[in-house]
């Protein structure tokens, strides 16, 4: 089932390539440039929402925050457009929802990646996060909202950023075990999971040494 959607049509590998390109522009840097910031040299370095908070203040790190998850939900869309354009009809429902989760989730991996290794950046950039849940919105609503619950709470018991987003994002494929999800959508994500994961590697080690900054700390780290 999982080959047959691999091939079902050549045309929707152009979605990777489209996704990434979404993934890769920096809406930090582009919201924070106008105020005389280099968001890449100020604060943690990186270009998502926390550091345009710490560094600019809480619009330029509104507008980044919606627009990092709007990057994650376009391409999904996009994708799910393209697959909808694409199909020949006469599709069994399994074969028809292996073909979407698969192929949704592929696209949301191409536009986190994008947003992790920008090609605008030399293929640097930041972590994710928003990225990750703005793909989740589409493509798993319900697990996304779960998710930004334990992130809230998370993030008011302990006041880390990245904590909060570390137990979200760790918990994503439990979640959607427990949703009955597909496998090829919990196989998506655990892949984007360990991704993300994969990125806060140096929120990580802040953390177990005691250095990582809190939320409302004008310092280092950051985790979008």
């Amino acid at each position: 089932m999982i080959a047959a959607a691999f091939s079902f049509d050549p045309r929707i590998y152009l979605i990777v390539p489209v996704a990434f390109l979404i993934g890769s522009i920096p809406f930090g840097i582009l919201f924070t440039k106008g105020r005389g910031i280099d968001l890449t040299s100020t604060g943690s370095k990186n270009i998502g929402a926390t550091n345009v908070l710490r560094t600019a203040g809480k619009m330029p790190a509104l507008l980044t925050l919606l627009s990092d998850m709007l990057k994650g939900t376009l391409a999904v869309y996009l994708c799910s457009l393209m697959i909808s354009r694409l199909a020949p009809g006469g599709w069994s429902p399994e074969l028809a929802l292996t073909i979407e989760d698969l192929w949704l989730g592929i696209a949301g991996l191409a536009a986190v990646s994008g947003h992790m290794f920008s090609i605008f950046l030399s293929f640097r950039g930041g972590k994710g996060v928003a990225t990750g849940l703005g793909v989740m919105l589409f493509y798993s609503p319900v697990a996304a909202g779960i998710m930004f619950i334990i992130w809230i709470l998370t993030a008011v018991i302990f006041r880390y950023s990245s904590l909060a987003a570390l137990v979200a994002v760790a918990a994503m494929p439990v979640i959607l075990a427990l949703l009955d999800a597909s496998t090829p959508k919990i196989i998506i994500g655990v892949l984007l999971a360990l991704l993300i994961v994969f990125k806060l590697r140096p929120n990580i080690r802040n953390l177990i040494a005691g250095t990582e900054s809190r939320i409302g700390d004008k310092s280092k780290a950051g985790e979008k």
